[in-house]
Parts: C-alpha cells; structure tokens; sequence
C-alpha cells in the first residue's frame, strides 16, 4: 500500500534536498507537487485540501527557511499532517487496536459489503484474540443469505483453533445474536464475535438487518469491513454505514493489492471512525495493528522498524533462535540450520513487504521488485535443501557436479539455483567465521568493514 504515492513524495523531498537554503516559491511549488501525488493517489479532493493548507501553514515561515535542514523540516511537517489525517495522537487499546473494556463476553459486530472479506476478517480477529491476548472466543456466523456461509466460519474457526456457534436452520439473525450471547454468557466466553451478511451494495434491507441485530446485541465494538483496492467507493460505503447504523472502528482489507493508498489517507477525515487494523493476505495471521505514525513513516520512506520487530517476536521460534545462535559462535552452522531460517523468514511474510519496514527501502522499490524478491524462493532454497542428503546437508563441501544434478532434479529446480544457494550459505559461513574470530571487541572497533572480505569496506 502507498508505493505509488510514497515514490511520489520522495521524488519531491529529493529534488528540495538538493536545493539547500530554500524560499517561499520553492516550498509552494512542493506543495504543488505534494497535491497532485495525494489527488494521484486517490485521495479525497477534501481530505487533501485540508492537508496540503495545514503544510503550508507550518511550512511557509522563518521556521523553515532558517532552518539549519529547511528540506528535513518540510519532510518533519508532511509527516505530521499525514499523522493526524490518518488519525494520529489518539490511544488504542492494547488487543490490536480494538477496545475489550467491558463485561465478558465481549460482543464484536462485524459490518459491510459482500465480497469485502468480513468473514475471513472475523477468524483473523479470532486467532489474534487467542493467541496473543489469551482470550477464549467465539465466532458466530448471522449470515442466512450466502450459501455456505455459516459452515465457512466454522471452517476458519477450526483453523483459528476457537469455538463457533453450532448452525441451527431457520433461525433468523436476531435469533442467532441472541443465542450466542446466551451462549457466551453461560460457557464464559471473553469475545464473541457476530459476523453480519452482507450484500452486492448498500440497500434499505441491509441497513434495517444489521442496524436491528445491533439493537439487540449491544456490541462493544462495531467494525465496518471495507475492501482497500475499491478506493473512494470504500470511503463511500465507509460514510454511509457511520451514518446509518454507526461504526467504532474500520477494518481494510487487500491493502497488500492497493497501491495508491488513498482510501486509507481520506477514511478518518471523511466518517470520523478510526481504521484500527489491516488486512493484508488471506493467510489467518496476515492482520496487522493500524498505527498512523507508522504508516506515515512507510509513505515518506522512514521504514517502520518497530512493526518489523514486533511481527519477528510473534513469529520467531525463540528457543530455535537461541539453539542456533549457541551453534553460530561454536561454527557448527550447517545447512539444515540454513533450511531453519528460511522457514522462519517465510512466517515473517512477503521478503518485499519486510524490506518494505526498512528506512530508505523505499526508493529501491523497483529494484526489490526486479529481483523477485517473494516466499516462493525461500521455498525452492527448501526444497533443494531437502533433497539433499542428511550428510550433504551437514558437509556441504561433498556436494559436486553429479550430486548437484541429482539434488536439482529431486527439489525441481536448476544446477544453477543449488550453486547459488551454496554460495550463498559459504558466504554467510564466512562472515560468521569472521564474527567469531574478531570477538565482541572487534566487532565494536571495526565495525561492518571488519565482517567484509579483506576487510574491503561494504560501499
């Protein structure tokens, strides 16, 4: 999300840099460009003339045109201003950004269009709930309009590993809110999340049903689920639902195939309901919390390290990494710890999406996307790994021509990819050997050009 937008502003922020000192014509003729790239991007015509006012407010003053780096000061206030469109400086509570500050059970209301990803929405919302704020859930489907769709929540609670209601044919959305809760309340359910049908576009009827069971289940938390790669339509269905029936909170789906970025930029602005998380992949685990802050810094090429530590210590083995790292400072690394790796990396998601949270990754986007850069390499590096042999995998050093062949041939891959994972692997033996070798003091006193070969520096 934002590629297209966030190469904009960084195109812009650059050609400021070069200029030094600036004055009042270079700023506004910025601003200019800033305007076009946001309208580009599909942002609401309002939201970006609110926006585009605020910096140049901040930004056309002695502040800036005497500032010892006037450009990083144009950048600091862009960020601000993207910070508070977005919803900036207000606290979400600590359950993914949704509020469980109420009596057991908790009801969460999902709402929105068909086709918006809701249902899938609701068994991530699930799985997250359990495993990382320990709640005991339960899903329950009030969708008798779509075929199947009550037995597709029971599907994706199985998955999550929680409860859902059992179908019972006949009832009506009112009769199955209430049995839910009554269920919740007697086997003392912490959340019970009511997944709404849907429908093609915004009607009287699916209004009148979802603003009635809303009456009767009195949830915490009402979470409007709208698809990103529909841009202003989303926003559109967004300020209808507030209107008619009232959200807390707006959930974006396949912002991971949205690359202008504008719904998410206009959602707070126009309906005045706070976007608390981000669908991106159909995987159950693929949602993330929404912090402006963050996603400011994504836009303007900050990166966003403090998400990519967060999503390493939900999927990293830790126990696994402490085993490996004991093996690393004795020089035991062999390639089944290398094929350990690859699989811990895949959890992560998407390599460009990692590099993504990277300061200054931005403006290599093209290159990372050149390179192929996705899961599906980790996986063939596993499967060449996994063709090899026990002790090929330990004393990589026996694997010649003929046996490159015949790993080639098991893992379905070419003599020229099992040669560039081992090269691969020999490099990072070499500079682990190198770590190991220069010692923590070392380290400190030479720096990365102490890991290079030669001790060449790195650029």
């Amino acid at each position: 999300m934002f590629e297209a937008l966030s190469t904009k502003l960084n195109g812009v922020f650059d050609r400021l840099r070069r200029r030094g000192a600036l004055s009042e014509a270079d700023v506004s003729e910025a601003l200019r460009e800033v305007r076009v790239a946001l309208l580009e991007a599909d942002v609401a015509l309002p939201v970006v003339k609110d926006l585009v006012s605020k910096v140049r407010e901040r930004a056309v003053g002695q502040e800036v045109i005497r500032s010892v780096s006037p450009a990083q000061q144009v950048v600091k206030i862009v960020n601000d201003a993207i910070v508070e469109a977005l919803g900036g400086g207000e606290g979400v509570a600590s359950s993914g950004g949704l509020d469980l500050n109420a009596p057991s059970p908790v009801p969460i209301l999902m709402v929105g269009l068909q086709g918006s990803g809701k249902t899938t929405t609701s068994g991530k919302i699930a799985l997250r709930l359990k495993g990382r704020d320990k709640k005991k859930v339960l899903l329950a489907s009030l969708d008798v309009q779509r075929p199947a769709a009550q037995l597709q929540l029971a599907q994706l609670a199985e998955r999550a590993g929680v409860a859902s209601l059992p179908i019972v044919p006949g009832q009506t959305p009112l009769q199955i809110a209430a049995r839910a809760m009554d269920v919740g309340r007697r086997e003392l359910y912490d959340v019970v999340v009511l997944d709404t049908a849907g429908r093609l576009a915004i009607d009287e009827a699916l209004m009148a049903e979802v603003a009635a069971v809303k009456e009767a289940a009195r949830p915490h938390e009402t979470l409007l689920v709208v698809d990103a790669m529909t841009g202003q339509d989303a926003v559109n269905t967004a300020r209808a639902f507030q209107e008619r029936v009232g959200v807390t909170g707006i959930v974006m789906t396949r912002v991971d195939g949205d690359a202008r970025g504008g719904a998410a930029l206009s959602m707070r602005s126009v309906t005045g309901a706070p976007i608390k998380l981000l669908g991106a992949g159909e995987k159950l685990d693929a949602l993330e919390d929404f912090h402006p802050d963050r996603i400011a810094g994504r836009i303007l090429g900050m990166g966003d390290i403090v998400s990519l530590v967060e999503r390493a210590a939900e999927t990293i083995d830790r126990d696994e990494a402490e085993k490996l790292a004991a093996k690393m400072q004795k020089g035991q690394f062999d390639l089944e710890d290398y094929a350990s790796q690859l699989k811990q990396i895949g959890k992560m998601g998407s390599l460009s999406g990692i590099l993504g949270m990277l300061p200054g990754v931005g403006k290599m986007k093209a290159q990372i996307e050149n390179a192929n850069l996705d899961t599906a390499i980790l996986k063939r590096q596993a499967a060449i790994i996994g063709s090899m042999t026990p002790g090929e995998r330990r004393k990589p050093d026996l694997i010649k021509a003929s046996r490159k062949r015949r790993i080639a041939a098991g893992s379905g891959t070419t003599v020229q990819e099992v040669n560039r994972l081992l090269k691969q692997f020999d490099d990072m033996s070499a500079m682990m050997k190198r770590m190991n070798k220069l010692g923590q003091k070392g380290m400190m006193r030479g720096g990365m050009a102490a890991l290079m070969p030669g001790n060449r520096r790195p650029f």
